[in-house]
C-alpha cells in the first residue's frame, strides 16, 4: 500500500501517451472485473501512519531525509514536507488478533522512528495539525527535494492562477494566502484500507461514505492551525482549500475540487469513480509509459495499471478507490478511508480502525443498500458537521431521523460494530479493548480536539500564545509516549518553572503579529491617534499588498512636531514623517541577533518581514517583559 513512484515527463508526446495508457488501464480494469480477475472472498485491512518531526522547541524539524537514511525503506517513506514522515503497515486479514497485531506494528515502527529521531535531537508527534506550526515553516525550502513534488507544486500554482487561499471560521477566524501547496503539509493522517470484491464495491463504498461522519466525529484531532482555534477537524477544510487548483471562472461554474466527498452515490462499479475523475481532472503528473495492460491480460498476466493509479493519486476523495496487486500476485480493490487524523495515540488510532471495520462489516447486512435509507446530501452534510463540531454534531441517520452523534454512536453504532467484528471472528479481548476505548471517549466527549480546546481554555491568557501552543504540543508528545488513550489525559498547562530556552530562540517565538498599521497616504494624525489609543511607540507602514514601506515611531513624530510640520496648513501624511528604510529582521532571526541589531543601531523595535511583507514586530518592551518573567521565575526558584 506504499505510494507509486512518479517519473515526470514534460514532453507533450509522452503526456499524450500517458493519457492513452490511462484510458487503456480503465478498459483493462473493466475486462478484469467482467472476467473475474479481481480477488474475492477475503477481507484484508491496512493502514498508513503519517507523523510530524519536531525540534527541541517543538517546532517543525526538516529532518525526514536524515531519518530515512537509518530507517527500513520497506516501511518508511517521504511526505510532501521534510518535517513529515510516513510509515506503511503490512496488510492483515480481518480476523483473530489483527487489531493487536496492528497496534504492535504501529508501536514498533513509531519506536524505531523515535529512536533515530532522538539521535538527531528530534521528536515524533502524532496529530492532525501540529499546534506549533507557523507560516515561516511552509516555504519551499521545507518541501522534500524530489522532482515530482516540485513539479506538482508548479503545475498546481499555474492552474490556480495565483495564491492559494484559506479561510476557515471556528472559535477564531483564519484568513491566509500562500504562494505554494505547502499548506497541505500541515495535515497528517491515519489512513485505513479495506479490501472488497468487485461485485460488492459499490455498496461497500456507499456505506463507507455514510459511516465516515460518525467515525470522524469520534476521532477528531485537528482543532488548531497557525495558532487559530478552528474546526474540530480543521484538516477537512484546510486540505480542500490548500489543493484547490480552480481558477475563479471554474469556481463560478461550480467545478468540483480535487479534494472532495463526492456528489453522488456509486451505482454499480468502481469504474464510475475512475471515469468521473478522469473526465473532470486533467493529469498533473505522468509516469513513464509501460506495456499495454491489454497485451498483458492477453498473456494471462496481471497488469499494474500504473497510469490509472498515478492519476488516482492526484484526486483526493475522502474515501478513495484503490487498485493493487497482492503479494500473491492477485489483483484486488480497496477503499482507502482518508478522513482520520494522526493520533492522539496508537491505542486511539487502532480503536478508530476497529470501529470503522466493525461498522463496515455489520452495516452491510443491517442496512443493505444505503442509498435507499439515506440521501447523498444527508451523508455529505453529516460529514461536514462531524468536521466542524466533532461529538457535538447532530446528524440525520436512517430515514432522516435526527441524532446527536454521541448518542448515535453509543446507542446504535458501537453495538453494530461489535456484531460485525464478532462475525469476522475477531478476538473478544480485542473487541472489548478497542471498542471500549471508543465508547469511553464518546461518553466523556473527550476527543483529541476537545482535549486541546479544553486545555487552551484552561490556560486562558496565561503566558504568551506561543507558550500555550508549545505547552499543548509538549503535553501531547509526552502522553503519546505513555500510550494512554486521550480521554484519560489531564489537561495541558503552562509549566510552573519554564526551563525551555528553546521557547525564545528565534524572533518568530517572541514577535507580535496582531499589528496596527497605516499607509503612506494616511494623515499623520491617524498614526498619532493609534499610538495614543493602543499605547504604542511604533506603527509600521505597509502598502496595499502588505509590503513594509516604513515605520512611524514616537521619536519621528516628536522630531517632525519640533520642525513645525504638525502645524502646517495642509494635513501632513505618514509618508512625510516615517522612517523610510527601517532596520528589519526575519522570523528566523535568532533572538540574540535581534538584540545585537537593536543595540548596534540604537533602535527600540524591529519590524519583522518575510519576502518583503510585514509579518510582525519585536520591540524593547517584548524583551523587557521576557526578561522580567525569566528573572521573576529565577528569583522565586532560589
Amino acid at each position: 500500500m506504499a505510494k507509486e513512484e512518479i517519473s515526470t515527463l514534460p514532453d507533450d508526446a509522452q503526456r499524450r501517451m500517458f493519457v492513452k495508457r490511462m484510458l487503456e488501464d480503465v478498459r483493462a480494469l473493466e475486462r478484469m472485473i467482467n472476467e473475474g480477475w479481481i480477488e474475492t472472498g477475503v477481507r484484508r485491512i491496512g493502514a498508513e501512519q503519517e507523523m510530524f518531526l519536531v525540534d527541541r522547541s517543538l517546532q517543525p524539524a526538516n529532518k525526514a531525509l536524515d531519518l530515512l537514511k537509518h530507517l527500513p525503506k520497506a516501511s518508511f517513506t517521504t511526505e510532501l514536507a521534510l518535517f513529515n514522515l510516513e510509515a506503511n503497515l503490512l496488510p492483515l486479514e480481518l480476523k483473530g488478533d489483527c487489531f493487536s497485531a496492528m497496534a504492535l506494528e504501529l508501536t514498533t515502527l513509531i519506536a524505531q522512528a523515535r529512536k533515530i529521531a532522538a539521535e538527531q535531537d528530534t521528536k515524533i508527534v502524532l496529530c492532525g495539525i501540529l499546534p506549533t506550526l507557523d507560516k515561516p515553516h511552509l516555504g519551499l525550502e521545507s518541501m522534500t527535494p524530489i522532482p515530482r513534488y516540485l513539479q506538482l507544486n508548479n503545475i498546481m500554482v499555474e492552474q490556480r492562477g495565483g495564491h492559494f487561499k484559506a479561510m476557515i471560521k471556528g472559535l477564531d477566524e483564519l484568513q491566509t494566502l500562500h504562494d505554494n501547496v505547502m499548506l497541505e503539509a500541515c495535515n497528517t493522517s491515519f489512513q485505513l484500507h479495506y479490501q472488497v470484491g468487485a461485485d460488492e464495491f459499490a455498496r461497500a463504498y456507499n456505506l463507507a461514505q455514510v459511516v465516515t461522519a460518525p467515525l470522524l466525529a469520534a476521532g477528531v484531532n485537528s482543532p488548531v492551525l497557525l495558532r487559530h482555534r478552528l474546526w474540530h477537524e480543521t484538516r477537512v477544510a484546510l486540505f480542500q482549500q490548500s489543493l484547490d487548483t480552480r481558477h475563479e471562472h471554474k469556481v463560478q461554474r461550480g467545478v468540483r475540487q480535487r479534494v472532495s466527498f463526492g456528489d453522488e452515490w456509486v451505482k454499480d462499479s468502481i469504474l464510475e469513480i475512475y471515469r468521473d475523475d478522469i473526465a473532470r481532472f486533467r493529469s498533473l503528473i505522468t509516469a513513464a509509459p509501460d506495456e499495454s495492460p491489454l497485451d498483458m491480460l492477453d498473456r494471462g498476466e496481471v497488469p499494474p495499471l500504473k497510469s490509472l493509479r498515478m492519476h488516482n493519486g492526484t484526486v483526493y476523495r475522502w474515501n478513495r478507490p484503490c487498485y493493487g496487486i497482492n503479494d500473491n500476485g492477485k489483483a484486488h480493490l480497496r477503499i482507502e478511508c482518508r478522513v482520520l487524523p494522526a493520533g492522539p495515540t496508537v491505542a486511539d488510532e487502532v480503536a478508530n480502525a476497529a470501529f470503522f471495520y466493525g461498522m463496515m462489516t455489520s452495516l452491510t447486512k443491517e442496512y443493505g443498500d444505503v442509498t435507499k435509507l439515506f440521501t447523498f446530501d444527508d451523508a455529505k452534510s453529516n460529514f461536514v458537521a462531524a468536521a466542524r463540531y466533532g461529538l457535538h454534531a447532530r446528524m440525520k441517520w436512517v430515514k432522516g431521523k435526527a441524532w446527536g452523534v454521541d448518542e448515535l454512536i453509543q446507542k446504535e453504532l458501537l453495538k453494530h460494530a461489535r456484531e460485525g467484528l464478532k462475525a469476522q471472528k475477531i478476538d473478544s479481548s480485542d473487541i472489548d479493548h478497542y471498542l471500549g476505548i471508543v465508547s469511553e471517549r464518546v461518553a466523556s466527549l473527550r476527543t483529541g480536539s476537545q482535549w486541546a480546546f479544553d486545555s487552551l481554555a484552561s490556560m486562558g491568557e496565561q503566558g504568551r500564545a506561543v507558550d500555550r501552543y508549545r505547552a499543548l504540543t509538549a503535553t501531547m508528545a509526552a502522553n503519546q509516549e505513555k500510550g494512554d488513550p486521550v480521554h484519560t489525559w489531564e489537561l495541558a498547562h503552562l509549566p510552573d518553572k519554564d526551563e525551555h530556552k528553546d521557547s525564545f530562540r528565534t524572533v518568530s517565538q517572541i514577535m507580535t503579529t496582531d499589528l496596527f498599521t497605516v499607509h503612506e497616504d494616511d494623515i499623520v494624525d491617524l498614526a498619532a491617534s493609534l499610538m495614543e489609543w493602543e499605547h504604542l511607540r511604533h506603527v509600521p507602514v505597509e502598502d496595499h499588498h502588505g509590503h513594509l514601506v516604513g515605520l512611524v515611531t514616537h521619536r519621528s513624530l516628536m522630531r517632525n512636531l519640533s520642525h513645525g510640520k504638525a502645524g502646517a496648513a495642509q494635513p501632513v501624511t505618514v509618508g512625510e514623517v516615517m522612517e523610510k528604510k527601517p532596520v528589519t529582521c526575519t522570523p528566523e532571526t535568532s533572538t540574540l541577533d535581534a538584540i545585537q541589531l537593536m543595540r548596534k543601531h540604537k533602535i527600540s523595535c524591529l519590524p519583522v518581514v518575510r519576502d518583503g511583507k510585514l509579518a510582525g514586530i519585536i520591540t524593547e518592551h517584548d524583551f523587557f517583559s521576557l526578561s522580567a518573567t525569566l528573572l521573576e521565575r529565577w528569583l522565586k526558584a532560589d
